[in-house]
């Protein structure tokens, strides 16, 4: 009975091209989530250079003139009342 065993390895086919650009794509998204969460975790400190020169203007930026704003899509004109006879 005890020759009736067999304790060989089974036989696994090869992983294909696509199986295996699906096993590493889901290795690199997790990456990449667990990187982000440690992003929102993580507090990063500010240096103090970063700060004080957006309060200095630049003088190699060129003014622009702030352009009319046109009316959005999302606001209607008011609807006109009609005339009650």
């Amino acid at each position: 009975m005890a020759s009736d065993l067999d304790f060989s390895p089974p036989e696994v086919p090869e992983p294909t091209f696509l199986e295996n650009l699906l096993r590493y794509g889901l290795f690199l998204g997790a990456i990449f989530q667990l990187i982000c969460v440690l992003a929102i975790i993580v507090p990063v400190p500010k240096s103090h250079e970063t700060e004080a020169e957006p309060s200095e203007p630049r003088s190699t930026e060129v003014t622009r003139k702030p352009k009319a704003t046109a009316p959005s899509a999302n606001k209607r004109p008011k609807k006109e009342a009609k005339k009650k006879r």
